[in-house]
């Protein structure tokens, strides 16, 4: 390249690194936000996965104020790395679990997905750019690849677009699978009194294997309004309730839009959760999830 043709690709170079710079480190931040207002409003509660959100947080936030603060195409590299690790965690909790957690289809999760993905074509942009003159300083003697690197790596553009395209299209299909109905687990249905327990120092409605049982703020007293994937979730406790020893209140029941009979206390629908894996557990209360919020079933002392 002559001197006034790379005097002329400098600036816009420069431009080009300093937008990818700008936007790839925007959209670490987006995702980390996004997965904050996940934790706050319930994914803390979750175990394992509540941990794994402060550390995705934690990380995100630490290489775009990094990758803001100098431009580092190493650094770029290890965002687009987290970027692409992130969704890969997702399509797991959605396709097959993470630590026992399953995922379901939701606006934040589509959302966090589609810029993940954006952050991750960004970021591994601006690492493949190759740096300018300025920027990259003299090779070191007899590192050719070195070199290479400060270069640009020979296809690495269309590499980043490969990858990005075939991340979308594997995103989609996951957020198409999870948005199919999931079948209601047999263990809700009622084969015994319901029970009171304290757990958490608070009187809690439990089935008769003591795993708390929880209503759904979207629900009325006489329709439910978790169907579909949700129930996959937040298993219908099915059945005609009754009262063991402690347990006051109206119990009842409500026919389900698939003419099965749940029970019903104090004129909320009755459901478990599958993220509770014990008795004396209730990782469910006041989680944000399939469009409600959801709380333990209390017993008035």
């Amino acid at each position: 390249m002559g001197p006034r043709r790379w005097l002329t690709a400098r600036p816009a170079r420069l431009y080009q690194r300093l937008a990818l710079r700008l936007a790839g480190a925007g959209l670490l931040v987006a995702t980390g936000a996004i997965h904050l207002d996940l934790y706050l409003t319930g994914y803390r509660t979750i175990p394992t996965i509540g941990w794994l959100f402060l550390l995705q947080m934690s990380a995100v936030f630490s290489v775009a104020a990094v990758v803001l603060a100098t431009g580092s195409r190493v650094i770029a590299a290890a965002g687009a790395g987290l970027a692409l690790a992130t969704l890969a965690g997702y399509l797991q909790s959605v396709w097959a679990g993470l630590f026992g957690f399953q995922e379901i289809r939701t606006t934040a999760g589509i959302a966090a997905g589609v810029i993940e993905v954006a952050a991750f074509a960004a970021l591994a942009a601006l690492a493949a750019i190759p740096a300018t003159r300025g920027q990259a300083g003299p090779a070191a003697p007899g590192s050719p690849l070195l070199a290479r690197l400060q270069s640009g790596i020979p296809g690495a553009r269309r590499a980043v677009a490969g990858i990005s395209i075939a991340a979308l299209v594997v995103f989609g299909i996951s957020v198409a699978r999870a948005g199919g109905p999931g079948p209601a687990p047999t263990s809700s249905r009622l084969k015994s009194a319901l029970k009171a327990a304290t757990i958490g120092g608070v009187t809690v409605l439990t089935n008769a294997k003591g795993f708390t049982l929880y209503w759904f703020a979207p629900d009325t007293p006489t329709r439910s309004n978790c169907n579909g994937v949700c129930v996959g979730y937040w298993p219908p406790v099915t059945g005609t309730p009754s009262a063991g020893p402690g347990v006051t209140g109206k119990l009842g029941t409500i026919k389900r839009s698939d003419g099965t009979t749940q029970a019903t206390y104090d004129g909320h629908p009755l459901y478990t959760y599958v993220g509770d894996t014990a008795p004396g557990q209730a990782f469910g209360n006041n989680l944000n999830l399939n469009g409600g919020l959801w709380h333990e079933a209390t017993v008035p002392g």
